[in-house]
């Protein structure tokens, strides 16, 4: 009997040092104390030849409870294709009104923001945008300022990655997935957001995902010819097999009969949106299993551009 109150006492101090370190782990405590600041937007695509002046934004929401978020200072630091990093400086201060339990804040900057007081390899940044190159991107990191007087490094940041217009965040309008040639998910089974970044001026990393949500710890390669045309390599960029969900990736070219359900005679192709920007992917793909329950895996999905 009084082994087994010990290593019942035993059980409960584990689960109390659970418990505390999960709370040292949000940002500032306890959420429920409020001051808990949460970075909505992961990544910004910034578009070469948008202009110095042109304006981006990002989100920042604040669980605002006894503690309070009041402002927050943004820092950016700049990281080039090569790898080579910047000093990372002051970008700017936002305040928090501190009148709803839940805020939401919208933050705008420029190139000419991005650039100022950054340093690379003992030289600034160029004076004009269309001397980046695709891959530059900068960083951007949050410290909370809250009514108790604490300061507190966010974990997440935001990348802004350098690339060509078709990189950024998409929503799914329609899609579908079939497993072994049977509907099995739909569109309402896709992420709430897809994020694409450039490689290169024609190529493109999905950076999570193969197409439904269930599919997470995914990446693909896809490319957009001068005819917005969607293709998709063989390889990805380090010279390795393209695959999905750990399997042989397979397209409308690869194995036609294979992806007869996902459309291939009208799909893999860009729908521009010159007055919103808010283009459209419509794209076909999928895997090839080759155990177990073998046979293709096809996706079918319509994203579009997230405009903020």
């Amino acid at each position: 009997m009084k082994k087994f109150i010990y290593l019942f006492m035993a059980i409960a101090s584990l689960g109390v040092v659970s418990c505390e370190e999960d709370d040292n782990d949000l940002l500032t405590g306890n959420n429920n104390e409020g001051g808990l600041l949460n970075v909505q937007n992961n990544l910004v695509a910034y578009v070469v030849g948008n202009g110095d002046d042109f304006e981006y934004s990002a989100g920042l929401r604040a669980f605002q409870g006894d503690v309070q978020v009041e402002s927050v200072d943004i820092y950016k630091q700049f990281t080039s294709v090569d790898g080579v990093t910047s000093n990372k400086v002051f970008l700017k201060n936002v305040p928090f009104p501190n009148v709803d339990q839940m805020e939401n804040i919208t933050f705008n900057f420029t190139y000419n923001e991005l650039t100022q007081g950054i340093v690379v390899n003992g030289q600034p940044l160029p004076t004009s945008d269309s001397d980046l190159e695709i891959g530059d991107y900068w960083t951007l990191s949050y410290v909370s300022k809250t009514s108790s007087g604490n300061e507190a490094l966010n974990r997440s940041t935001t990348k802004v990655a350098v690339g060509t217009r078709f990189a950024g965040n998409y929503r799914c309008i329609n899609a579908e997935y079939y497993r072994l040639g049977v509907l099995t998910y739909s569109t309402a089974n896709w992420p709430a957001s897809t994020t694409i970044e450039s490689v290169n001026s024609t190529t493109y990393r999905v950076v999570e995902y193969f197409g439904a949500a269930a599919f997470s710890g995914n990446e693909y390669y896809f490319t957009i010819d001068e005819n917005d045309v969607i293709g998709y390599p063989e390889n990805t960029p380090d010279g390795t097999p393209q695959s999905g969900n750990g399997q042989p990736f397979i397209t409308c070219q690869t194995n036609p009969a294979d992806m007869a359900p996902v459309y291939c005679g009208n799909s893999n192709y860009v729908i521009r949106d010159d007055v919103d920007g808010k283009d459209r992917l419509v794209m076909s793909f999928g895997y090839y299993t080759t155990s177990g329950a073998v046979g293709p895996r096809v996706f079918y999905q319509v994203l579009e551009k997230i405009v903020e």
